[in-house]
C-alpha cells in the first residue's frame, strides 16, 4: 500500500489533473485514443510486436499507457509476456487511479487487475499476465541504474514547459543508452527542447500530426553509432 504522494484536481469527475504541475495525466477528449495514436502508433504498434517485446516509459501517472499496451498485445496473439518497464516520481493513490480508470470501460478487465497490484505493491510485483515493473523516483537517478535497453520509449512525462526535468539532455541521453539500436520513441509534444535532446540523444526526429487538439508530436528512430 502506498499514500498518496500526489495533489489532484478532477475535471468532469474523471480527468485527474496535477495541481503540482498544472497538466492533465491524459488528453481531455479522449485519453484512449491518444495512447493508441502518440504511443502505440508512434512507435508503430502492434505491428512491431515480437516475443520478449519490451516498452519503457518515463511517466506511469494512472497506468493507462499500460493498460493499452497490454490489451494491444493481447490482440495482436502473443502468448508470451509483454515487458513494460515505465519510471514514475509521484505515485497517485489506488482509488485516484481506480477513478481515473472508470473513464476507460473497455480497458475495465485490466484496469481492475492493475489496480489490485498496485495497492499491493506498486513496483507490480504482484501484477499476473503482463512483465511489469515501476521504478519509483526520480527517473534522472533511475534509469542510469538500470541495465535493460527497450524496444521502444514512451516519453510522457507532464509537459516540457511544466516539467522541464523530465526532458533534460542528460535524462535524453540515458533514453538512448537504453534503446536498442533502431529503437524508436514517441511523445506527446513537439517542443524544440525535446527534439533537440532527442537528435543530440542520438535518435533521428520526426514531426507527425498530434493527437486532437495538439497539431504536431515527435516520434524518434535512434540511429545506428
Amino acid at each position: 500500500m502506498i499514500d498518496q504522494n500526489v495533489n489532484l484536481d478532477w475535471r468532469d469527475g474523471n480527468t485527474p489533473v496535477s495541481t503540482q504541475f498544472d497538466d492533465p495525466y491524459f488528453s481531455l477528449e479522449d485519453g484512449l485514443e491518444e495512447t493508441r495514436h502518440v504511443f502505440l502508433a508512434g512507435n508503430m504498434l502492434p505491428d512491431r510486436f515480437r516475443p520478449e517485446f519490451h516498452i519503457a516509459e518515463l511517466g506511469f501517472g494512472t497506468g493507462l499507457n499500460l493498460l493499452t499496451s497490454w490489451m494491444a498485445w493481447d490482440a495482436s496473439g502473443q502468448n508470451t509476456p509483454l515487458q513494460f518497464t515505465s519510471f514514475e516520481a509521484f505515485p497517485m493513490s489506488a482509488p485516484d487511479m481506480r477513478q481515473a480508470l472508470v473513464a476507460f470501460p473497455e480497458l475495465y478487465n485490466y484496469a481492475e487487475r492493475l489496480v489490485q497490484a498496485w495497492s499491493e505493491d506498486p513496483s507490480l510485483s504482484t501484477l499476473a499476465g503482463i512483465d511489469a515493473r515501476v521504478i519509483l523516483g526520480d527517473a534522472r537517478k533511475t534509469l542510469v541504474q538500470q541495465g535493460f535497453k527497450a524496444d521502444a520509449w514512451f516519453l510522457d512525462g507532464f509537459s516540457p514547459a511544466k516539467n522541464p526535468e523530465l526532458w533534460g539532455a542528460n535524462l535524453m541521453l540515458q533514453v538512448s543508452e537504453h534503446t536498442k539500436f533502431d529503437g524508436t520513441a514517441a511523445t506527446y509534444t513537439s517542443a524544440g527542447l525535446v527534439r533537440r535532446n532527442l537528435a543530440e540523444a542520438g535518435f533521428n526526429i520526426t514531426r507527425v500530426a498530434g493527437y486532437g487538439r495538439k497539431r504536431h508530436m515527435i516520434v524518434a528512430q535512434k540511429r545506428a553509432s
